[in-house]
């Protein structure tokens, strides 16, 4: 009898689960459609429906007025989540800017902070402490959120400790050491999670281009750094289960130029924002990179390029150069459809394509299989958001909501 309502409640937790995700990846839908996309029948979705109604988690919305009034029958009541029912805040931290949203369970935007990042950031405020504020000041803006704040989750740029609760390196001065991720779920009682941005990037590409949800796609960031993520016919893959790779630390010149990392060669030491104005700037390469690079910056080396400046246009070559190489090395091993270029570096696309086709044309993989698609997408913000997001309320729908006993009939 104990193995059987242990199956029971398995089971019972899979089809709530799949019902979940199903309302994550496809949003409000009839009852009938979710039946389909599950594969459940329609009354074991109504039985589920009038569980997750009574428990406050899913709602049923007001119809769609029909167009042209040709159609007959009543419309389809479509279902969707309850947006109250729970709340999650995103950090998203990089070498210039700290950026915290806060999202309600039905995927809304609620309320953002953003301050800016400077290398002195987190010398003067320790990394728990700049969280904690960040996020005592969010809640104060939006009381309502308090009761149902079920997570908090965190971008950033580095490499992970092995717990999970802070960060053995990063390009973010000061950051690494602390396990603040820790500290911060001790001092709120909150689960916080700490993820690298590439996984992010590959998986708000995913979500942000329905075409690619199922596709073998590469993401590169380029900008303060350069980093990449990758989605395996759909599923995130890379270095170690956090499904990010170190890309922008592979060594691209032995005994090259300085990379933030304190390694010499590194792709990210000439394709960087700080790279390219190095290189434009004929400045020795074992000169310690700038801390952080003024966005307005780099677009003024960007539109130098585009006017024919030739200093800036070999810095452009340069980047190109190495993004191509390091590409063509990945190309060996992993063989993506797509090449999504995100970031600052998206805009320079255009002055970098030639030679990351030509580096990428001298590989056999490519002479045989021909060249992947590359494409841009400039904002890098809007995919690590989005990956951040889906991530985090798929894991409350699984973790938390799926696993909820059923109501009394």
């Amino acid at each position: 009898m104990t193995r059987h309502v242990s199956d029971s409640d398995t089971i019972r937790r899979q089809n709530r689960g799949l019902i979940l995700r199903a309302l994550r990846t496809g949003g409000p839908q009839s009852r009938t459609t979710l039946a389909s996309a599950t594969g459940l029948s329609h009354a074991s979705v109504t039985a589920i429906m009038q569980d997750l109604i009574a428990q406050g988690l899913v709602e049923e919305l007001a119809s769609p007025e029909r167009s042209g009034g040709r159609a007959r029958g009543r419309p389809a009541t479509l279902i969707g989540f309850r947006r109250d029912a729970a709340y999650v805040a995103l950090f998203e931290i990089d070498v210039n800017r700290a950026r915290l949203s806060l999202v309600d369970y039905g995927g809304v935007l609620v309320d953002r902070l953003e301050t800016e990042v400077t290398p002195a950031t987190f010398r003067d405020c320790a990394p728990t402490q700049f969280l904690v504020a960040q996020l005592d000041h969010l809640c104060r803006r939006t009381p309502r959120a308090s009761g149902t704040l079920r997570r908090v989750a965190i971008s950033v740029q580095g490499i992970l400790d092995r717990e999970g609760g802070g960060l053995k390196w990063s390009p973010i001065a000061h950051l690494a050491g602390p396990a603040f991720a820790h500290e911060l779920a001790a001092h709120t009682c909150l689960r916080v999670t700490l993820h690298k941005r590439g996984r992010l990037l590959a998986e708000g590409t995913r979500w942000m281009h329905p075409h690619l949800l199922e596709a073998s796609v590469a993401t590169v960031f380029i900008g303060s750094t350069v980093a990449m993520g990758l989605s395996q016919h759909g599923q995130i893959a890379g270095r170690g289960g956090d499904g990010a790779t170190e890309f922008g630390h592979m060594n691209h010149v032995p005994d090259g130029a300085l990379c933030r990392c304190g390694m010499r060669g590194c792709i990210e030491a000439y394709a960087a924002d700080y790279g390219v104005l190095r290189t434009t700037f004929s400045v020795p390469e074992a000169t310690p990179p700038a801390p952080a690079v003024p966005p307005q910056q780099y677009e003024a080396l960007i539109q130098r390029a585009e006017q024919g400046d030739r200093a800036a246009t070999h810095g452009f070559n340069l980047a190109g150069r190495a993004i191509g190489y390091g590409l063509s090395r990945m190309l060996a091993m992993f063989d993506p459809s797509h090449i999504l270029i995100v970031g600052p570096g998206a805009q320079a696309l255009h002055l970098m394509r030639a030679e990351i086709a030509a580096a990428l044309g001298a590989s056999l993989v490519c002479r045989i299989n021909g060249l992947p698609e590359v494409i841009s997408h400039p904002d890098e913000k809007e995919p690590i958001f989005r990956g951040l997001m889906m991530k985090t309320l798929g894991e409350i729908d699984q973790t938390d909501f799926a696993a909820l006993p059923a109501t009394a009939r």
